[in-house]
């Protein structure tokens, strides 16, 4: 019977219990991963959820960044160790992973400066889903497109704007995102009356108008706060500008603000409030012939030439 505990046997069995070892740890270590990093994401977005803009969205849709999320991070946990634990073994076994390492620390920077927008979009919109920037469905105004966010993942954001037209936008690409659609929007709205209109008259049916928009039945729960002249804003060249704002539901902000303008039409033509516009005056020249024709004498029109009579008279 061979005897395990000395020779090249006990090297073998060192090396088999070394390598399970490493196997071991290896998969307790991808098991606490996943754990590691659900703990820290969800109370990132715990946080963000308290104190930030994600306090508003549902516990479906929290679990479901989540989950997307925490997918990403295990991911790449899980490639460094399986990594490393395969050159642990490499080297328990007796290979020279002196050139592996090499080779994979020249492929790590090559495949690191080809890939780098990819890891950019990666990070960027794992960080837009912790921070809530925007949703399905919100309209935005991103990377100088504007439309409504019908797609969104890791590494892209899908928009379609007014016209139809579908962009997609990597999130790397993203610096600043405007969210039209969050919560409350402002109407803002300027509106211009002839001078010499009363302006105390102007201000009172403007300030008419808005409240009796809040309190159409019809937009009552989409107004917030009526919208009323703020303060009169300019003195233009055609006349003087009023500034008008209220607070209405985000996704109302573009139909109010049409209806707002339709009521205010038919308020200033029913109290004669002019609104003014700009004139143009064209003027119009006669011909240089008809201009001359209407000289006194005659002046200005054209003198017939000398026929040759009278130059053989005038040489005589």
């Amino acid at each position: 019977m061979p005897d395990f505990t000395r020779g090249p046997w006990r090297d073998v069995l060192m090396t088999i219990g070394q390598i399970t070892l490493v196997i071991v740890v290896a998969l307790v270590a991808l098991r606490l991963a996943r754990v590691f990093v659900h703990g820290i994401v969800k109370a990132l977005m715990e946080r963000e959820a308290t104190e930030g803009t994600a306090q508003e969205l549902s516990a479906i849709e929290v679990k479901k960044r989540i989950d997307t999320i925490e997918t990403l991070g295990v991911n790449v946990f899980r490639f460094l160790i399986v990594a490393i634990a395969l050159l642990i073994v490499l080297d328990k076994l007796g290979e020279n992973i002196g050139p592996a390492v090499a080779g994979l620390g020249i492929a790590g920077i090559a495949i690191g400066f080809g890939a780098q927008s990819l890891v950019k979009d990666y990070l960027n919109g794992a960080l837009i889903l912790i921070e809530n920037q925007f949703s399905k469905g919100d309209v935005v105004r991103i990377a100088g497109v504007s439309g409504t966010v019908e797609d969104f993942s890791l590494r892209r954001t899908t928009l379609r704007d007014l016209d139809g037209t579908v962009h997609t936008v990597p999130n790397g690409e993203i610096g600043v995102a405007s969210n039209l659609t969050r919560v409350w929007a402002r109407v803002n709205q300027d509106v211009t009356v002839a001078y010499g209109t009363d302006i105390d008259k102007a201000i009172e049916v403007v300030d008419s108008v808005g409240k009796a928009l809040a309190e159409d039945p019809v937009w009552k729960r989409r107004i917030l706060e009526p919208p009323r002249v703020e303060r009169v804003e300019a003195l233009g060249e055609y006349g003087v500008t009023l500034k008008v704002l209220g607070t209405v539901r985000a996704t109302e902000r573009w139909n109010a603000a049409g209806e707002l303008r339709k009521r205010l039409l038919s308020a200033f033509h029913e109290k004669g409030i002019e609104i003014p516009s700009p004139q143009r005056v064209v003027l119009q020249r006669q011909a240089a012939a008809d201009a001359g024709a209407q000289l006194p004498g005659g002046a200005g029109s054209a003198t017939a030439a000398p026929t040759e009579d009278e130059l053989a008279q005038g040489t005589e």
